[in-house]
């Protein structure tokens, strides 16, 4: 990942569109990223802890295109799509855990 990568990623058990703060090799275990939150339609905002080190197996996927780092970040349509479908699944992965866990309570 070259500086200024956009991708999605798991952090903080949610998952969020980072921008790589540097560049990262592939052998890099850790990466420093700047986090963005979501605020509308397409656009997202610095987090209110912008700055953090993540692992590279919370990566989900990487987009081809690199933007300046700033506040605020816009996706293209496609690019918004793929988050929202990752979102969609990794909030179903943890709900059907939660009912398996609650099950197991009864």
């Amino acid at each position: 990942m070259n500086h200024g990568t956009v991708a999605i990623a798991v952090v903080q058990r949610q998952v969020m569109i980072i921008q790589a703060a540097r560049s990262h090799n592939r052998r890099d275990r850790w990466l420093d990223v700047y986090t963005y939150v979501p605020f509308g339609d397409r656009l997202f905002l610095a987090s209110t802890v912008p700055q953090a080190r993540i692992a590279s197996s919370d990566l989900l996927a990487i987009f081809p295109f690199r933007t300046p780092t700033s506040d605020m970040i816009e996706l293209p349509a496609q690019a918004y799509q793929e988050f929202l479908e990752l979102s969609a699944r990794h909030l179903l992965k943890h709900e059907n855990m939660w009912r398996r866990w609650k099950a197991r309570l009864r």
